[in-house]
């Protein structure tokens, strides 16, 4: 289960914090009069057991307790495909993709003398998603002048080596840009070279047949893997070239040229914050309301007139 939950509960008058990591379906939250729990689930996953109780009702026998959820959108009913209540009063969203408060009200009795107790139980329940992370890379190559057709059949040639060469891993090439400069050199004439800038990214495993342990179908993994196999590939061009004794080609690379960053990205309406959500610092949350993020940046823009979750435009 694609769940990252965070329970509190109070304790001698102070709050503390306890973090469950995902395992199995059987994983509980439990909420609090005192303050709001937040609960991150995965978006388009089903959230954990999310229960209508605080940590010292659960250890009370209650006499018939009755429950009311209530979401974003108004109350919560187990006609809803996408809601399951149990006679419990315990709350599973399925296909989980609309963020916000959700309350629940419990009314009960200790004894059957006493007269109904009522408390409303707080979460705040935010959809994350994992960032898009990737490689990108620049490198430079002696070119062609400027205008010559025998740079664009090279870059095409380029890319589709690249392509192939981590094809395998289930992960993609993408040309960002690709351009052609006169650059005079250090005591030297002008000579036209290529700057070349492409991203490598790892595709969803989701969306490939091939059968593969665990370890292997990890993005992170094969992503690793793309960037050492690309690194290699640059290095040996160097090294042909040098045992070679023909003469330089119209177009080569140009050594210790290639330059790699790693790139975090959220989807638009999501955003990086560790302030905000130190219990989740490397998951991309849906913006709160008060911020938004337009474009594949990793953080939510303050935008006070964003009344939503998720809001893409201020």
């Amino acid at each position: 289960i694609n769940v990252i939950v965070f329970l509190l509960t109070v304790q001698s008058s102070k709050r503390f914090l306890r973090s469950a990591r995902p395992r199995h379906n059987s994983l509980k939250v439990v909420g609090s009069v005192v303050f709001p729990v937040k609960v991150y689930v995965k978006l388009n996953h089903s959230s954990p057991r999310i229960l209508c109780l605080t940590n010292h009702l659960r250890n009370l026998e209650l006499i018939d307790p009755t429950f009311q959820w209530n979401g974003p959108g108004g109350g919560l009913s187990s006609e809803n495909s996408s809601v399951q209540i149990s006679p419990t009063g315990t709350l599973i969203l399925r296909r989980f993709n609309l963020s916000g408060v959700y309350t629940c009200s419990i009314v009960y009795k200790l004894t059957a003398m006493q007269p109904d107790k009522n408390l409303i139980i707080k979460y705040l329940i935010y959809a994350y998603s994992d960032p898009k992370n990737y490689y990108e890379f620049t490198a430079r190559y002696h070119a062609a002048p400027c205008n010559s057709s025998h740079n664009t059949s090279f870059e095409k040639a380029l890319l589709k080596m690249l392509r192939k060469l981590v094809a395998e891993l289930s992960c993609e090439v993408t040309l960002i840009k690709s351009e052609c400069h006169h650059v005079k050199m250090q005591r030297g004439g002008l000579q036209n070279e290529i700057f070349f800038r492409f991203s490598v990214a790892s595709l969803d495993r989701d969306k490939h047949n091939r059968q593969c342990q665990q370890s292997a179908c990890d993005a992170s993994h094969r992503l690793n893997k793309a960037k050492h196999l690309i690194e290699r590939f640059f290095k040996q061009q160097v090294e042909v070239r040098r045992k070679s004794s023909e003469p330089l080609p119209e177009i080569y690379y140009i050594e210790g040229t290639l330059q790699m960053v790693w790139v975090d990205r959220c989807y638009p309406g999501y955003g990086m914050n560790a302030l905000i959500h130190p219990n989740c610092p490397e998951c991309c949350v849906v913006c709160s309301p008060g911020s938004y993020n337009p474009s594949n940046g990793i953080h939510c823009l303050r935008c006070d007139s964003s009344l939503i979750y998720g809001a893409t435009k201020c």
